[in-house]
């Protein structure tokens, strides 16, 4: 069990897992406009008198310029730093002084920055955000020290961990072009090379409110919210420079890719195959729903699911198998399988173990029982989630960011459930193709398998 629970951890930590949003249309939610082009986005919840203040940009590591990979995540970082009218921490200090917390987070598609506070002390929150969007103050000292702080924190996750290095060299194979296949923080030798001019230039072109969206989740009505933002907000000017979002197109797939990567401080070594797949699409989430079921019907459960069966109990082929679908996201994303072989099983035997339980499923059909069950289970984590405002917010920011509209969210729980078995199968028969694929080995220099 050990094994179980530190490959779900991993899975947890490398964004490989994600549960189905809690949002529903039953929610209260108001969505409207500033002038100035900033959405705004209102969930109401009343039952405690806290709320979550986050602005989300629609701009991430694939949004960087060629030559300066992690220049968003290390700008998420400066902006902690001051502004004309605060000082150095002076954000965070002022939310830690008013009992609250805040932080930030980085991913491909995506900058979010948020604080969780009580009700009446949104006013502060959005006076202080709205500053940082335009009045970030930064020297050549702020640039060195941080620049060291994400080198460092590369070096903790990435360096260090050999399951960190694997990952970014599978995702490097999945992706021929699109910037995707670089890593969100960046890679080691543009990181060391990223300037002030870097910053400042992904700032000013990225950090405008026609570029941003507000989501004030709790103990708010949508006209205290609105006043508030005009107010903080609306004043800013937007961008008119700000052109969509394009992203170079990947390419067709036409040859699988295989990796082994070897180190010696590798445990346990195991299997991986990721599948270049399609993302939840605004207005046509339906292959991305039936993704979703089929990633949690073979390796969702660590204990239920097919995979477990066939490989740790049936066969004890394995110690620990997972399947994993990462669905809101801009552009194509991945689905993928882990396998860690049990003792004496080499990950040759792992890999094709695999594949008899791939075409197995194929053969068998979906378990009607197993489906039913699982629906259940996201229907009544839908309703439990709903009592977590920031997970809401949370929801509804990763849809917005990535192109869905917040009808494509709040439809989403129906669209889940009325996936059939049928949809499924059809879902993995078009996925599951060797060009779309790439396997990768990640064992000790030493294991005598390879």
């Amino acid at each position: 069990m050990r094994t179980h629970r530190f490959f779900a951890a991993l899975l947890l930590a490398l964004g490989l897992i994600q549960l189905p949003p809690a949002a529903r249309g039953s929610d209260l939610v108001t969505s409207f406009t500033l002038d100035n082009g900033m959405e705004v986005v209102v969930i109401e919840d009343h039952r405690a008198p806290v709320v979550v203040h986050m602005v989300w940009y629609r701009a991430g590591a694939a949004d960087e310029p060629a030559g300066a990979s992690g220049v968003a995540h290390f700008l998420e970082h400066l902006l902690f730093k001051g502004t004309d009218n605060m000082a150095p921490g002076e954000l965070s200090r002022v939310v830690a002084e008013n009992g609250g917390t805040d932080n930030a987070f980085t991913s491909q598609d995506y900058t979010a920055y948020f604080q969780r506070v009580a009700a009446d002390r949104l006013g502060l929150m959005m006076q202080m955000e709205a500053d940082r969007m335009v009045n970030l103050r930064l020297g050549p000292e702020d640039i060195a020290t941080e620049r060291d702080v994400i080198i460092e924190e590369r070096n903790q996750r990435t360096e260090n961990s050999p399951g960190g290095l694997f990952a970014e060299q599978r995702d490097a194979a999945l992706y021929l072009h699109h910037p995707y296949g670089t890593p969100v923080i960046g890679w080691r030798h543009e990181m060391e090379a990223l300037s002030l001019e870097d910053a400042l230039a992904y700032y000013s072109r990225y950090y405008a409110p026609n570029n941003a969206i507000l989501i004030v989740a709790g103990d708010a009505t949508p006209e205290e919210v609105r006043a508030l933002a005009q107010t903080h907000y609306g004043p800013i000017p937007p961008n008119p420079e700000l052109s969509p979002r394009a992203r170079v197109a990947e390419p067709p797939h036409m040859a699988e890719r295989r990796l082994i990567f070897r180190d010696d401080r590798v445990a346990q070594p195991y299997v991986m195959r990721s599948y270049l797949a399609p993302e939840r699409d605004p207005g046509d989430q339906t292959e991305a729903a039936a993704l979703t079921l089929l990633a949690e019907l073979l390796g969702g459960d660590g204990i239920t699911s097919y995979m477990a069966r066939k490989l740790q109990f049936e066969t004890q082929t394995a110690v620990y198998t997972a399947a994993f679908y990462r669905g809101t996201s801009l552009d194509d994303t991945s689905f993928g399988f882990i396998v860690v072989p049990a003792e004496g099983v080499s990950l040759d035997a792992a890999e094709e173990a695999l594949e008899r339980v791939m075409a197995d499923f194929l053969t068998e059909g979906v378990d009607a029982e197993a489906l039913a069950r699982l629906k259940r289970q996201i229907h009544a984590s839908t309703i439990y989630e709903r009592d977590n405002v920031q997970s809401l917010a949370n929801s509804y920011g990763r849809g917005l960011t990535s192109g869905l509209t917040l009808e494509d969210i709040q439809a989403w729980p129906d669209i889940l459930q009325a996936v059939t078995a049928e949809d499924i199968l059809a879902a993995a028969r078009r996925l599951w193709t060797p060009e779309r694929s790439v396997t990768g080995h990640i064992t000790n220099a030493e294991d005598p398998a390879l």
